[in-house]
């Protein structure tokens, strides 16, 4: 059974920095893909960054380029999502999502597995 464990949220001023964490286990070679997706109350779920573990390459979202980076360490299975000059338009619940296939932008529907999520407000 697939888990996934995020940390790493919390409240930070524009411009500031955070470094979310998903510790993952159960994962088989079914799930290729481990992803960031986030949702803010009133807007679509966006997947904002993902990263392959097949081969390592990593996806973003255009919102983010430039300003978030994902990254494995794959000894303790954790996935990092480090996020740099955050705006508040970035503030949303953020989740981890392991799934077959990355994917990146505006989605919809059910899929993959899901953490429970971590809180990431960007305010002044």
């Amino acid at each position: 059974q697939v888990q996934l464990v995020e940390s790493g949220g919390g409240l930070v001023q524009p411009g500031g920095s955070l470094r979310l964490s998903c510790a993952a286990s159960g994962i088989t070679l079914d799930y290729d893909a481990i992803g960031w997706f986030r949702q803010a109350p009133g807007k679509e779920r966006e997947g904002v960054s993902c990263i392959r573990s097949s081969d390592g390459s990593t996806y973003y979202a255009d919102s983010v380029k430039g300003r978030f980076t994902i990254s494995r360490d794959n000894a303790k299975n954790t996935v990092f999502l480090q996020m740099n000059n955050l705006k508040p338009e970035d503030t949303a619940a953020y989740y981890c999502v392991a799934d077959i296939a990355c994917v990146v932008g505006p989605v919809v529907g059910d899929f993959g597995s899901w953490g429970q999520g971590t809180q990431v407000t960007v305010s002044s």
